[in-house]
């Protein structure tokens, strides 16, 4: 590696990073927010949403330079392509965080819901996985990353049973569809930016072992 290219691929890394923890922070704002229904938190996200367009851009456009301009090989170009993925990743997960907080303006304008879900519950636990995706990605903890695949299952299972309550209490009290329909969608977003998690731990699992694992069984690889 060339002192240039490990200057800038040190530089993307930084950048990643950075990213990651705007990302998170996003994250634990507005599912803190769904609780309180925090409206002034909610236009915050909406409207912040187009600077981490930019940082992703950015992060794109740095990636294929670095492949235009020095032709990485091994190690070094398997670090750029997953560099792409989870800075795709990350974006897609702040459009999820965003379309919760629109699913909070909307629970403010409706009466409250007779019917409690465990939305906290639910978001404590991708917040978890989310954690520990970064952390596995900063430390290049293989056995990490495998843990936070596993834990997908988990959050599935939670969004099925929310989506269950929701269906009888549809039933019970038909004139509160349009607020519990909210917290239907709201379940429904933190089910899929824990699979975007998923994504990400995957990703570093292909950076520290070679292996791309998506849609195969971890248990079948032969891993760390």
């Amino acid at each position: 590696m060339t002192i240039q290219l490990q200057k800038e691929i040190e530089r993307l890394k930084s950048q990643i990073l950075s990213m990651s923890a705007k990302v998170e922070k996003n994250f634990h704002d507005i599912t803190e927010a769904v609780e309180t229904v925090d409206v002034e938190t909610a236009k915050r996200m909406i409207a912040g949403d187009d600077d981490i367009n930019t940082i992703e851009l950015e992060i794109e456009e740095e990636c294929l330079k670095i492949l235009a301009l020095h032709q990485p090989v091994a190690v070094d170009l398997r670090l750029i392509i997953s560099i792409l993925k989870i800075n795709n990743e990350l974006e897609r997960i702040n459009d999820c965080s965003v379309n919760i907080g629109e699913r909070v303006l909307d629970l403010s304008s409706q009466s409250p819901c007779v019917a409690r879900f465990d939305i906290k519950g639910m978001a404590k636990k991708v917040g978890e996985m989310f954690s520990k995706s970064l952390d596995s990605l900063l430390n290049m903890d293989l056995q990490l990353a495998i843990e936070v695949c596993s834990l997908d299952d988990e959050v599935d299972q939670q969004n099925k049973e929310i989506f269950a309550q929701v269906t009888e209490c549809i039933r019970t009290n038909p004139n509160q569809v349009g607020i519990m329909l909210q917290y239907a969608s709201i379940s429904r977003y933190l089910e899929r930016i824990a699979d975007l998690v998923s994504n990400i731990a995957e990703d570093v699992i292909y950076l520290i072992e070679g292996y791309i694992v998506r849609h195969q069984d971890l248990d079948d690889l032969d891993l760390g």
